[in-house]
């Protein structure tokens, strides 16, 4: 009788530790598009991810949210990267209602003297920016300061956002 009851006691507090320790894990955020800290080398988050919809959109981008909108935006994550303690940057996330829509937004955007980059379905990067799309999803990833590593360090950055968005 005893050793039942030591086996309930046993059995119930295995339970309830798992519960606690289930109950513990913090769920990853889901859809995720930015990398986290050295998920992509030499690049660290400085920040928090910040999230926006299309009701506080133009607190992010005010003045230029009604051409995301009539777009079909759908959210947007933004969060700033430093890359080796040498370039700050800011990268943004813009996911569409469709490939059509972050289309209408990338040519939207005049290319300039944008160089040929490989990054998603159409890409452009200049000396201090790279602005590209994925299926519904338009990224533009910026950099505070000039410097003749920007450019490639943007490239690998907008390469890790690649990577997840396409999951």
């Amino acid at each position: 009788m005893m050793m039942r009851k030591s086996l309930r006691v046993a059995g119930t507090m295995t339970l309830l530790v798992a519960l606690l320790m289930v109950a513990g894990c913090k769920k990853p955020a889901e859809n995720q598009p930015l990398p986290a800290s050295n998920e992509v080398a030499g690049w660290e988050k400085s920040g928090e991810t910040r999230t926006f919809t299309p009701a506080n959109l133009s607190d992010y981008i005010d003045g230029g949210a009604e051409q995301y909108l009539k777009a079909g935006f759908k959210g947007a994550s933004t969060s700033d990267y430093k890359f080796q303690n040498k370039i700050e940057a800011v990268a943004d996330v813009y996911r569409m209602s469709d490939a059509n829509a972050a289309k209408a937004i990338y040519d939207a955007d005049p290319a300039g003297n944008a160089a040929a980059v490989s990054l998603g379905d159409a890409a452009r990067g200049f000396s201090q920016s790279v602005v590209f799309r994925k299926g519904p999803y338009l990224v533009r990833i910026v950099a505070y300061q000039d410097s003749p590593d920007a450019q490639r360090a943007l490239v690998d950055l907008g390469h890790g956002v690649e990577k997840r968005i396409s999951k």
